[in-house]
């Protein structure tokens, strides 16, 4: 496996990373779009969160990685083994899967062991990618190139949070929780909009202008490919104190407070936007207390939901023909009246 270009290394995109590293304290924002130009940096910043993951306690010999300690979310082998015994676990990283674009629908949501079929006569289930990427990331490069078929699967599962496969004489249902992460470039289509209400954070990207910044890259990128376990060592200490960061966030997210201040603010900037339904409210807040947690704050403040607003808010604006201003240009507008 291609060894992965560090997180920190990463210059400028901090919307990217401070987006990744929210969904990563709280899976339950929902998912992140990253929508650029080619070469920004989108599969860079993905690949390089999954190093920094804190590993998870998951059950020995489970294909799902069910979490012990949990009891309303087990697959039928572990709910059956705790009911008996105290199942045994260890610890194992946290799932980052890729979902390649030509993947069949038997390889994402699994299939019939064909193997073990014909050589015992068993029928046995061959789980697939959602299994594989359960209570972890579940990422799509070119995600608005997704076949259709494919879009409402995940649609399905996203909802759910749980996979079932009849087919073939075999009735499997098993938890399929992940955090959907999609990237693609806008000029090669757009996403469907029941698909794009899934994702709670957006970020749209460009190719950086100022010199300095793009001879970093370059210098940086450089450096990586002639030699990329130096590279990574050298930036191993940064790495740490994101990964602790993380863990720390993570860990004192629950006791995170959210005042009624902020609660009013963000419910009036909704209001401003037109946004429909209530979900991008909700994820406005979650995001604000995760990057509370980040910051190591103890409530959230009207400064957490400045920084957040774009990114849970930016994609859920619905059209209007009157005003050609961009998504990013009316949700700024909104928040220097609502904020003013």
């Amino acid at each position: 496996m291609p060894l992965a270009f560090p997180f920190s290394a990463i210059v400028g995109q901090d919307q990217i990373k401070l987006a990744l590293l929210i969904v990563a304290v709280d899976p339950s924002i929902g998912g992140v779009l990253i929508f650029g130009d080619r070469g920004t940096g989108k599969s860079t910043a993905v690949r390089g969160l999954a190093t920094l993951l804190p590993r998870m306690r998951a059950v020995i010999g489970c294909p799902y990685a069910c979490a012990p300690e949990e009891h309303a979310d087990l697959c039928g082998v572990c709910d059956a083994g705790t009911a008996k015994t105290t199942v045994k676990s260890r610890l194992v990283p946290v799932p980052v899967v890729d979902l390649p674009l030509g993947a069949t629908e038997d390889r994402v949501v699994g299939a019939l062991d064909l193997e073990r079929a014909l050589g015992t006569g068993q029928k046995a289930f061959e789980p697939g990618l959602l299994a594989r990427a359960n209570r972890g990331f579940l990422y799509i490069d070119e995600v608005n190139l997704l076949e259709d078929h494919l879009v409402d699967l995940l649609l399905d599962v996203a909802a759910s949070g749980e996979n079932v496969v009849e087919r073939e004489g075999l009735s499997v249902r098993h938890p399929a929780r992940f955090v959907l992460v999609g990237s693609g470039n806008p000029e090669e289509g757009e996403l469907r909009p029941q698909l794009l209400d899934r994702f709670g954070l957006s970020v749209d990207v460009g190719t950086p202008t100022e010199v300095a910044a793009r001879v970093d890259i370059v210098r940086r990128r450089d450096a990586f490919e002639r030699d990329p376990a130096a590279f990574i060592e050298q930036w191993k200490p940064e790495d740490q104190k994101i990964r602790r960061r993380l863990s720390q966030a993570r860990k004192r997210l629950d006791d995170v407070s959210v005042p009624d201040a902020v609660y009013e603010k963000g419910a009036e900037l909704c209001i401003a936007l037109g946004t429909d339904g209530l979900r991008g409210e909700l994820t406005l807040v979650r995001a604000a207390r995760a990057a509370a947690a980040l910051e190591g704050k103890r409530a959230v403040s009207v400064d957490h939901l400045k920084e957040v607003a774009p990114l849970a808010l930016r994609h859920r604006l619905r059209r209007d023909p009157l005003d050609d201003s961009g998504s990013a240009v009316r949700v700024e507008r909104a928040m220097a009246e609502v904020f003013a």
